[in-house]
């Protein structure tokens, strides 16, 4: 429903269909929460192609704008969801 939802939004906004997502989960999610995630989205009509963890999701979005040259670790925090989660990434070549 929830899926369902942001996707009709998301449509309405871009002004065409959305068919193929990525769908980010806290980091603490099992093999089965991440399942359940993913059939949700193949319920509302999408076409999940990857579930990431939020911190992951944290680090791509970071590298996004960023004309970064050789290896970078990156250090990120996560704060939201009532948990404090740590990750260390590694960014090759952006």
């Amino acid at each position: 429903m929830v899926l369902t939802k942001m996707k009709e939004t998301a449509e309405m906004y871009l002004g065409e269909k959305i068919t193929d997502v990525v769908i980010t989960v806290a980091a603490y999610f099992n093999d089965s929460q991440r399942q359940a995630t993913k059939d949700a989205g193949r319920i509302a009509g999408l076409n999940v192609l990857r579930i990431i963890n939020e911190p992951t999701a944290a680090a791509l979005a970071y590298g996004l704008d960023k004309n970064l040259r050789g290896e970078k670790n990156v250090l990120i925090f996560d704060l939201g969801g009532g948990t404090f989660d740590v990750s260390i990434l590694t960014i090759d070549e952006g």
